[in-house]
């Protein structure tokens, strides 16, 4: 297992951080040299790769913010002895199962602006006038794709958030419920902390896909329009594929990976700080 990881991950990973520090480009015309740390230092002048940091940011913190409040809150309802919960935790997880690719094909027919399902709605119910380009607006693009990704994911954030619900312990919340505590004050001091280790777990692997997201920008927008969907990840596939300068896009992956690693770390700062 060791020696495959290192072979499919470690491999190309090793080679991306040598290229980071060198002028290699993707056709080969000539033997790549070493820049040092210059590839680093322009990274951090260069507008597009600045903005493309920016809205990933936005975008992984709104995504991640979103799924785990939507997902904690339908969690905690599913947990309820209601009738029919059973059936909809088997569908919780279809949005979740649906391929990237198709959730994006899916949601771009649903925001077409001439035969969308969401302009007719809003049009029926009289909340807009006239049908809206949704994914070619420059202020409403971004956020049409984080609507897409939130109704995709907050069901894994629930299925996690569930699970760790059905081990809580009932003699806790029965006590409680008997000292006179209310819904709320048994959820911040018995069900909360309970719900934090699996709410870590939960908010790392979603900020790390949040973060590096390509494929439901790429299928929808493709990064457009006017770059202002263009994540971090886009701008490096076109700065190393595109442009064919594997160098400086190895640069820009690797202060990725910090900025990543940034967020997880602050995520995880206040869930312990909540938690204490």
């Amino acid at each position: 297992m060791i020696a495959v990881m290192g072979i499919v991950i470690g491999y190309p990973l090793f080679q991306t951080v040598l290229y980071s520090f060198t002028n290699a480009d993707l056709l080969g015309i000539e033997a790549p040299s070493f820049v040092g740390f210059s590839n680093f230092t322009s990274a951090f002048s260069d507008r597009g790769f600045l903005q493309s940091l920016r809205i990933s940011g936005i975008f992984g913190i709104a995504v991640v913010t979103a799924e785990v409040l939507i997902g904690t809150a339908v969690a905690l309802l599913l947990n309820e002895p209601l009738r029919g919960t059973g059936i909809v935790r088997v569908l919780l997880i279809l949005p979740w199962a649906v391929p990237t690719i198709v959730n994006a094909i899916m949601w771009r027919l649903i925001y077409n602006p001439e035969y969308g399902a969401l302009n007719s709605l809003l049009y029926q119910l009289n909340f807009i006038d006239k049908y809206i380009s949704w994914l070619s607006s420059a202020d409403k693009a971004l956020g049409a794709i984080i609507v897409a990704d939130i109704w995709k994911n907050f069901s894994l954030v629930a299925m996690i958030v569930l699970a760790s619900l059905q081990a809580l312990p009932e003699p806790q919340v029965e006590a409680a419920k008997i000292d006179g505590a209310n819904g709320w004050q048994r959820f911040v001091n018995i069900t909360l902390p309970h719900i934090i280790p699996s709410l870590q777990v939960a908010m790392v692997l979603r900020i790390i896909e949040a973060v590096k997201v390509f494929d439901i920008i790429y299928v929808m927008t493709k990064g457009g329009p006017a770059n202002k969907t263009r994540s971090a990840s886009i701008f490096i596939y076109q700065e190393a594929f595109t442009n064919s300068r594997i160098g400086s896009g190895s640069a820009f992956a690797m202060i990725m990976v910090a900025f990543i690693i940034a967020l997880i770390l602050t995520y995880l700062r206040l869930l312990q700080k909540r938690g204490r």
